[in-house]
């Protein structure tokens, strides 16, 4: 069930995606009078298509991995003399341009409108208050406490620990000091703590930036209480039910849930003794751990029960909120700085800063897609706008075969008066193919490493 999940994920994800993305192409191209042979949401077979009044075929095709808008055009085939006034070839460089650009475009488009509803209905987060600070780590040099709040990072406004995280990925392989602004329940005005980024490394894909200045966030105690137990498992069969808290394991007191699960992990087959609270009552139950194998071949041991999440400080709730107008300046910003981030970070991806290790493909795409509709729409829908970015911007890379590619070629047309020729266009199409390949290929790889 797992597994169809997240493939169904995977498919409305990328589904919407690239219906966006191709409906731009299609309307600008409609709008400059083009002929629209196909509007085409993956590739391959047909698994269902239906001819329009327009003339245009619509196809969902088998493999959901991108799409395509088929148009007129007389370097492609034989075009009868009626039609050539709509072949796309016959368009002036600047419909040509607005045509390819537009795709990208409108996917940025769209990452602005989900962001908008998102701020319109209200995004839900926690102030970003230190948990724990590690002392070997910048943040320690810098003498940043433990209980207050990040309230900037070098001018930037932080309201959760999203955006703390972002704006620290901005200044990875930076050697600059950085002022972070933090508040305390005592003082009125926030103080600002410089970190020196001097030989500052950061694993990306093994860490996040905030833990890499060796911040930890606040997080409220996880108690060893039950809210499931799964029926059949352990815990059930030994009596254990919904609610009770474990107070001690085989006469050792054990208040949170991490250090449990750690007895658990490490006493597969073993019979334990649970100290449980119910009701206020004392109950000591017997439970023995399964032992499950897991793919790396270890045996760890699992009793069939799920923790009982406590609820965080109120004072710590925040819902961002905004009227109509406000939404859209909030959105628009969000979406800027996301663009800006997500170029920086292919920037640093060339010069070495970042692993090529980071680039992720359709696999992991996929997990993120199914835990984010898992924990609600409005994860998805972020993450949506996230991925839609993402595409918009990697297009338009000036790679032949992306649609950043043909923009240049076009831009080239504007200033020469002439089309670039055939031949310049076919090796840039071999060049861009094989860096595409080899990028996808590195992608998928990394995609199996963290499986």
């Amino acid at each position: 069930m797992d597994f169809l999940h997240t493939v169904a994920s995977l498919i409305v994800t990328l589904g919407i995606l690239v219906t966006i993305h191709e409906w731009g192409h299609f309307w600008v191209a409609r709008r400059c009078g083009v002929k629209v042979l196909r509007f085409s949401v993956g590739f391959g077979k047909a698994l269902w298509s239906r001819r329009g009044k327009d003339g245009t075929e619509y196809v969902v095709a088998a493999i959901p991995l991108g799409g395509y808008v088929k148009m007129l055009d007389e370097r492609e085939g034989e075009v009868p003399e009626a039609l050539k006034a709509q072949a796309f070839n016959r368009k002036s460089v600047y419909q040509r341009f607005a045509i390819v650009a537009a795709g990208p475009l409108v996917n940025l488009i769209f990452a602005v409108i989900a962001y908008w509803a998102m701020f319109l209905s209200g995004v839900s987060t926690v102030a970003p208050i230190i948990g724990g600070v590690d002392p070997a780590s910048i943040a320690a040099r810098a003498g940043v406490p433990v209980s207050a709040e990040i309230v900037s990072i070098d001018g930037r406004d932080t309201r959760s620990w999203q955006e703390v995280n972002l704006a620290l990925a901005a200044h990875v392989g930076e050697s600059k000091q950085l002022d972070l602004g933090v508040k305390t329940s005592a003082s009125a005005e926030p103080r600002n703590y410089v970190l020196s980024l001097e030989n500052w490394h950061v694993d990306l894909e093994n860490e996040s930036p905030l833990a890499a200045v060796g911040i930890s966030p606040y997080r409220p105690v996880v108690k060893p209480q039950f809210a499931r137990v799964v029926d059949g498992g352990s815990a059930s069969l030994a009596g254990i039910r919904a609610g009770d808290l474990v107070v001690a394991v085989d006469g050792q007191p054990v208040q949170e849930w991490a250090a449990f699960v750690e007895i658990i992990k490490a006493s597969a087959g073993k019979p334990l003794s649970f100290l449980v609270l119910r009701d206020g009552r004392e109950l000591d139950i017997v439970v023995t751990p399964a032992s499950h194998r897991r793919d790396d071949g270890v045996t760890v041991g699992l009793i069939g029960a799920e923790v009982q999440l406590p609820e965080w400080p109120q004072e710590m709730q925040r819902e961002l909120r905004y009227g109509p107008i406000d939404a859209v300046a909030e959105a628009v910003g969000k979406t800027w700085s996301m663009i800006t981030l997500t170029l920086d970070s292919i920037w640093k991806m060339i010069e070495g800063v970042i692993s090529v290790k980071n680039l992720s493909g359709p696999i992991t795409i996929a997990k993120v897609a199914g835990a984010s509709a898992a924990s609600g729409l409005e994860d998805f829908i972020s993450f949506l706008a996230y991925l839609s970015i993402s595409l918009g911007v990697l297009n338009l890379l000036p790679i032949p075969v992306l649609d950043g590619g043909h923009l240049v070629y076009y831009l080239v047309e504007m200033v020469t008066g002439k089309p670039v020729s055939e031949r310049v266009q076919v090796m840039g199409f071999k060049i861009g193919a094989a860096i595409l390949f080899s990028l996808m290929s590195l992608a998928l790889i990394n995609d199996f490493m963290r499986l």
